[in-house]
């Protein structure tokens, strides 16, 4: 009788068309192999998934079944539901497409060659890089718990045009409640100084599009100046020097921003008189093109 055919992991990742750091991390993920003193040991249920120890060339080392199956493999009892886009877009009625852009627009992820990549913020909120075991594409999963983050709700529901009762967030803060938004831009905006009508026009006709007061994508309420989705990018107009209420509403933004390590240009008076100079070369800086 033929002794069942065992491959090493690094094998099994060659069968599977993935690298030898996703096989690895797929069966971390699974509790199936543990981490001690730089080697990989099986665990409980990865004995009982059919893993053992063989000794080759350089060692002990742990083998899997030739025909073992990840999907097949037991999870860790303690570990958290991840959700793919489609699982995402069928729990808010949207498609899985649609899904992905949102999060892209959230700054969550962001398009690869083929697939979405999780980003720095993506991560932040739990997310967990994968990859297709045929086709290589990667994708991302995510906690259950980002069906109840209140940026990703209010995102879906300006998608599909759900009206929302009015609040008191712009009383809350006093700036922007204090100066309304007269100032029309060349492409319809209505922006609440001349410095912003500049940069908003500037940006239209540079054909970049933007947002112009756009809620950042976390749990705090706080609102940029503009926000430029190609590049995940966010510019602040730093106007009212003399202000002290100003300047401390200013450092709390920034403290924001640096918490959350978001693309941020600021600008000021002085910049705004020379925006052709000064803008095309931050904005690079994040990968978008102006002219």
């Amino acid at each position: 009788m033929n002794e069942e055919k065992r491959l090493s992991t690094t094998q099994l990742a060659k069968l599977r068309s993935v690298s030898q750091e996703q096989m690895f991390g797929q069966l971390s993920t699974l509790g199936l192999i543990e981490k001690h003193d730089d080697k990989w040991q099986l665990t409980d249920a990865g004995t009982a998934a059919g893993g053992v120890y063989l000794t080759g060339k350089y060692g002990q080392y742990v083998a899997w079944p030739e025909d073992f199956q990840l999907s097949n493999a037991p999870s860790k009892p303690d570990a958290p539901k991840l959700l793919t886009a489609t699982v995402l877009g069928q729990q808010f009625e949207l498609p899985a497409n649609k899904m992905n852009y949102i999060l892209s627009e959230l700054g969550w992820i962001k398009k690869g060659l083929k697939g979405w990549l999780v980003t720095e913020q993506g991560l932040a909120m739990g997310a967990e890089q994968g990859e297709d075991s045929r086709s290589g594409i990667p994708y991302v999963r995510w906690p259950e718990k980002i069906t109840r983050n209140r940026a990703l709700k209010d995102n879906v529901d300006n998608i599909k045009g759900v009206d929302k009762p009015k609040t008191d967030t712009d009383k809350m803060d006093s700036f922007r409640h204090k100066f309304e938004a007269t100032h029309r831009t060349t492409d319809g905006h209505f922006v609440r100084s001349k410095a912003e009508m500049l940069i908003d026009n500037w940006l239209y006709m540079a054909e970049i599009v933007h947002a112009y007061e756009r809620k950042l994508p976390i749990e705090e309420e706080m609102y940029c100046d503009f926000y430029i989705p190609t590049g995940k990018v966010y510019i602040e107009f730093w106007g009212y020097d003399n202000d002290a209420k100003y300047q401390a509403r200013k450092q709390e933004k920034l403290a924001i921003y640096q918490k959350y390590n978001f693309n941020l240009i600021e600008l000021t008076d002085k910049d705004v008189l020379n925006l052709d100079d000064i803008l095309p070369r931050l904005l690079l800086k994040f990968g978008v093109q102006a002219y």
